[in-house]
């Protein structure tokens, strides 16, 4: 989230597209609802469902799964085309003005540098046009034809409410009525903010789904603002700490890259990342990833990270591939892959395809389950009759199933959407034998080390020099982890302005990441986590809801990541001069000598406005991104293409080119593209959702969750249901080209049909929750109907938009 969960309160318009705040998230839709009563905000729901959301929302337009950046594209076409932009934010903090490079083209659905065979891009074209200064040319006036605003124009202008309705299914009357109210935050005065979920993320387009939706915000002025921002709603109360802490396979803490296994030289390593500059007086504070990485290198080797060996660089996997979770399947499924540690996770029931992960599992030599519970993946060895029809004597795998704590049964922090870091405390002791994480982890290391110091190895090092300084080695404290994580001083610092004076003695806490250095001489586990844990004590564990302001920015309750800023952007809440847009939503202000304000400003606090430093310091060129330069991985600017498996056999867009039918770069592996059903045999769309009365697959081990919610179905609208002969409570089968599921069909007025290009399309919901382990009533995996293919750029997969069959028991 670029803002927070209580800050949805101060917005005029609050659009849930991609998500059901209701349903998934109802503590959190308490601040929608808080914003219609005081604020008079209206809610617009866009989805496949007449949801919980929609039963709340002002105004709901129905849309075909699969088809978000068709939809966005077509407000973006209105908002360009009605003059409804927002024009000194947009003029000042993006990158309208820039003028891209000669070489950049677009031609019936594919971007210039595409390569048929690797399914990838060179994006070297995808840049802006570099002047003779060596900064990025512009031109203020926007005339240039190859400025980001005409070739952004000329790109959306295709985007028809006509062709909207075509591809989509929405109503074209229905479109320009969702247009119409969010048009309406274009002035200063007034705000949107943008809830999605996983409804946008797990798709083979999803990144470039939410990227549309942010550029919607931009156009608008709605960044940085209270009120405003692009608002991802995670679906487990750790998953933000989860991506913070660096678990995804590419990733350092704090969002930081691995090099690949060109990347030997670790001087080229720091440059390719230490982004410098591209127009004058710009901050970039990726310059400053020497310091992040050092520091966190430091964290993990101690002593044994010197400069002379590159602070233990060299100890870094170098990546030949991203390792994302498709790909380690793969992998499994090739019997390339023997072992497999699943930490809290059920990748049986959570991957797509259950028979190929099935299988994949099926050829380990080991597979460790952590985990409180007994899991399908622990049990997929297990013949469940129909549900899990497997020859147990077949599968050779050896399972450990090593049991674990809940949050509930242990001291830590949880980290939400909204970045904020919430310790919390024991409540209970766990059952049997079960130990927290960190001790089974620990037990784990401590083994590795004492068989790698007495046997040796290939290369011993990474594990023989991690520095393990816990007071008791095979269980380290949740506050010791918060502390190295926070970050230390390993000698004392001296202040930059001032060599006579220490700000940190050697072995004190740091107070934020503004302390940390490259030469060594601070450790930091993970950079934005940085003044978490201070000599003042745990800012995580402040309770303070003190609100002196009156717009939620309660910066003594927890703290928020970076540097406990509640609203990343900030800087963009006020004009070039430092005035704020909209005086009754003053968030950061220029006071005459600093940047001052309700939140801790995301900005150089001592820059001067005439300075002319852009308010994104994240980026070299100091202003967000319309163009996307070589970020993305299918295009610069989104594009739509359609879901893999699809009711279209073309691309509206792009009716006559094969290549542009579905997404050109995503991510797709040798076979699986014959998985992929045709809408002659599977002519449904279909996508699945969660529930409120469950938590995804655990709490179907629940006796009370399994009483209000026992037993798995499926919705369907009164139409399909009448072509089907199938009534409400008849059983149905729910056949993909991967499987099927068999379920209670749910008749209902919330799915109704749409027209696509002229053609009635009916859409199937499907819940996610059951499975054959737990208290409820045994049922599928869902994910059995799922395709394995993924997102080009976050590899998630393509979860919420795949065709079905659903026939009568």
């Amino acid at each position: 989230m670029t803002n927070h969960w209580t800050d949805i309160k101060n917005a005029d318009v609050v659009l849930i597209m991609g998500g059901n705040a209701a349903e998934a998230h109802p503590c959190g839709f308490k601040w929608v609802v808080e914003a219609k009563q005081h604020n008079k905000a209206k809610l617009v729901v866009v989805d496949p469902r007449f949801n919980r959301s929609a039963s709340q929302a002002d105004f709901y337009a129905p849309i075909r799964t699969g088809t978000d950046i068709a939809f966005l594209g077509g407000v973006i076409n209105y908002l360009i085309a009605n003059d409804k932009i927002h024009h000194e934010y947009v003029k000042s903090y993006t990158d309208m003005t820039f003028i891209v490079r000669e070489d950049y083209a677009f031609e019936n659905g594919i971007f210039s540098g595409y390569d048929e065979a690797k399914r990838k891009y060179d994006k070297s074209s995808w840049e802006y046009e570099i002047g003779k200064d060596g900064y990025v040319a512009t031109d203020p006036t926007l005339q240039h034809p190859r400025c980001v605003f005409n070739l952004m124009k000329a790109h959306y202008s295709r985007y028809t409410p006509e062709m909207v309705e075509k591809i989509c299914g929405t109503p074209k009357d229905k479109f320009l009525k969702v247009c119409e109210m969010i048009s309406s935050t274009s002035a200063p005065n007034r705000v949107m903010t943008i809830m999605y979920a996983l409804g946008w993320t797990q798709h083979s387009t999803g990144s470039q789904m939410i990227r549309t939706g942010a550029m919607v915000q931009l156009l608008l002025g709605n960044i940085g603002k209270a009120g405003g921002g692009m608002n991802a709603l995670r679906g487990h109360s750790n998953i933000q700490g989860l991506t913070d802490l660096g678990l995804l396979s590419n990733l350092l803490p704090g969002y930081m890259t691995l090099a690949g296994e060109k990347e030997q030289d670790f001087q080229a390593y720091l440059n390719a990342r230490t982004q410098k500059q591209m127009r004058p007086g710009q901050l970039s504070y990726w310059q400053n990833f020497p310091k992040f990485l050092v520091s966190n290198l430091k964290a993990w080797y101690g002593n044994a990270a010197t400069k002379e060996n590159n602070y233990a660089y060299d100890y870094l996997p170098k990546l030949d591939k991203t390792y994302d979770v498709l790909q380690v399947m793969e992998l499994m499924h090739q019997g390339k892959m023997t072992g497999y540690v699943a930490q809290g996770f059920n990748p049986l029931a959570s991957f797509p395809n259950k028979a190929k992960v099935g299988a994949a599992l099926a050829k380990l030599k080991f597979l460790v389950i952590i985990d409180p519970l007994a899991t399908d993946t622990s049990e997929f060895w297990k013949n469940y009759g129909e549900f899990n029809n497997v020859n147990s004597a077949e599968i050779q795998t050896e399972v450990f199933r090593l049991p674990s704590t809940c949050f509930a049964e242990e001291d830590g922090s949880i980290t939400n959407s909204g970045r904020w870091l919430q310790w919390h405390w024991k409540g209970a002791e766990p059952p049997g034998e079960a130990r927290t994480d960190q001790e089974i982890m620990a037990g784990l290391f401590l083994k590795l080390k004492e068989m790698y110091k007495k046997d040796g190895g290939a290369f011993p090092d990474p594990i023989l020099n991690l520095t393990w300084g816990y007071k008791i080695p095979d269980s380290p404290s949740p506050e010791e982890l918060a502390k190295e994580y926070n970050g230390k001083a390993l000698t004392d610092l001296l202040d930059p302005k001032d060599s006579t004076k220490v700000i940190k003695k050697a072995g004190e806490l740091l107070d934020g990441f503004a302390q940390l250095r490259d030469d060594g001489s601070t450790a930091c586990g993970c950079w934005i986590f940085s003044g978490a844990w201070t000599e003042k004590g745990n800012m995580m564990a402040r309770r303070d809801n003190s609100d002196p302001w009156g717009n939620g920015q309660t910066l003594n309750w927890s703290f928020a990541w970076p540097a406990n800023r509640r609203i990343i952007y900030n800087r963009a809440s006020a004009d070039p001069s430092g005035k704020p847009f909209d005086p009754k939503r003053k968030q950061v202000w220029w006071d005459g000598t600093k940047w001052t304000g309700s939140d801790v400003p995301d900005f150089k606090v001592d820059s001067a406005p005439e300075d002319g430093m852009g308010p994104f310091i994240m980026n070299p060129e100091g202003v967000a991104r319309f163009f996307a330069r070589g970020g993305m991985n299918e295009g610069p600017f989104p594009e739509h293409y359609e879901p893999f498996e699809s009711p279209l056999e073309v691309n509206l867009m792009h009716p006559n080119n094969p290549k542009a039918r579905n997404n050109p770069a995503a991510r797709v592996f040798k076979g699986d593209m014959e998985a992929f059903g045709k809408a002659k045999e599977f002519p449904y769309p279909a996508t699945t959702y969660r529930l409120t009365e469950h938590f995804h697959y655990w709490t179907k081990q629940v006796e009370s969750n399994a009483v209000i919610q026992p037993e798995q179905f499926v919705e369907i609208g009164e139409g399909l249901a009448k072509e089907k002969g199938i009534v409400a409570g008849d059983r149905v089968k729910v056949s993909s080209n991967r499987g099927y599921i068999k379920a209670v069909a749910v008749v209902t007025k919330r799915i109704m049909p749409i027209t696509v290009d002229g053609k009635t399309v009916h859409q199937v919901g499907i819940p996610i929750h059951w499975g054959f382990k737990g208290v409820a009533k045994n049922g599928y995996i869902a994910n059995t109907l799922t395709p394995f293919v993924g997102d080009a750029n976050s590899q998630t997969p393509e979860f919420k938009s795949f065709l079905v069959n659903v026939e009568k028991i």
